[in-house]
């Protein structure tokens, strides 16, 4: 499949609109396919009782939705084990917020992605030509095995709940490179996890990064429960270990559809989330290409998002005004029945004229 190469322009902040600081709530629009909507709705979480035979098995549990279109929230439900005021887990959705993270960094001038990265075991091997723009675009060119099943072969597995888990970055600094750095695409969570200690090591203590993060990225958002993970080396697990709301997740996918602006202050560099939309010059899968920490969703509907194991979605699509969350537990084999499902909601919206 060609890369995509649709990027239509991130739409602005409606005039007299509030910022989701506190979000808002109407009806969908006249222009908005409602019946469709729900029904694609009720797929998933039903809104009576007796639309409960109509689940789509193939989704599995579906844990919380949430919409917003034009600013404001048309859609949201929950699954009898979640409720809105519930901290849900992202999985690798957390990698896009590291991505947010760097982009602060970028914006107070302590960060340059085009450096090499300053990892002290790399210095004098061939490691050292690794940039942070590499890691951020998955392509350092590091062995690592993301495989979330067979635990004898998973890096993964290793770093996240063996023996590595006590310092994923130093774990995942340990492996060698088998590929020239820039020329071959693998998705890795102990890149990110490199990443979130390398931003950690220009902040301080895991109290500072916390705090960091809240201040500049959290706070400004209006974003209440957002739970960093740490491991014991004090590193952020920006692979994998943020829990926020479903809300706040539609935050964090908002701030991006904003380009980075939230109450009219731009928070991250301009430009920042275009490259992040913008793919690698690498072929990633037949489903969807990578940009910068970022999934891209295609030429059909121009959208981009984070997306997690287990089917956490936090999908962007600019052309709509459109932010889609979708929280759950389907198995991986299942991806493809979540992504047509919220390829189906997207529909119901339409393309700015």
């Amino acid at each position: 499949m060609p890369a995509p190469t649709r990027r239509d322009p991130l739409p602005r902040q409606p005039v007299g609109l509030d910022w989701p600081t506190a979000w808002s709530r109407t009806d969908p629009a006249p222009d908005v396919d409602s019946r469709l909507l729900y029904q694609a709705l009720d797929r998933a979480l039903p809104s009576e009782p007796e639309t409960a035979q109509d689940l789509d098995a193939e989704l599995d549990m579906t844990l919380a939705v949430a919409i917003a279109h034009r600013g404001r929230v048309v859609a949201e439900r929950y699954g009898p084990t979640a409720g809105p005021d519930e901290p849900l887990i992202s999985w690798s959705m957390a990698k896009s917020v590291v991505h947010l993270w760097c982009g602060l960094l970028v914006a107070d001038g302590r960060l340059d992605i085009d450096a090499p990265a300053a990892v002290a075991e790399w210095a004098g091997d061939e490691r050292s030509r690794i940039t942070m723009g590499h890691l951020l675009t998955m392509t350092s060119g590091l062995e690592f095995c993301e495989d979330y099943v067979d635990d004898e072969t998973s890096h993964v597995i290793e770093m996240l709940f063996g023996d590595g888990n006590q310092d994923v970055a130093a774990y995942a600094r340990s492996m060698p490179l088998i590929h020239e750095p820039g020329t071959r695409f693998n998705y890795s969570s102990g890149t990110t996890n490199i990443i979130a200690r390398l931003c950690g090591d220009l902040i301080g203590d895991q109290a500072s990064v916390a705090g960091y993060l809240q201040e500049r990225l959290f706070a400004p958002l209006g974003m209440t429960s957002a739970d960093l993970r740490f491991d014991p080396a004090g590193t952020f697990i920006g692979s994998s270990f943020l829990y926020c709301t479903t809300l706040d997740f539609l935050r964090i996918g908002y701030l991006a559809l904003r380009d980075g602006v939230w109450g009219g202050r731009r928070l991250l560099p301009a430009g920042w989330i275009d490259q992040a939309r913008t793919p690698v010059s690498v072929e990633v899968d037949e489903d969807f290409w990578y940009g910068t920490h970022w999934w891209l969703w295609g030429d059909r509907t121009g959208a981009f998002g984070a997306h997690g194991y287990e089917g956490q979605y936090t999908i962007v699509v600019p052309a709509r005004d459109l932010v889609v969350v979708r929280l759950g537990k389907t198995p991986s084999d299942r991806k493809a029945a979540v992504t047509e499902w919220i390829g189906d909601m997207i529909d119901c919206f339409p393309e700015a004229p």
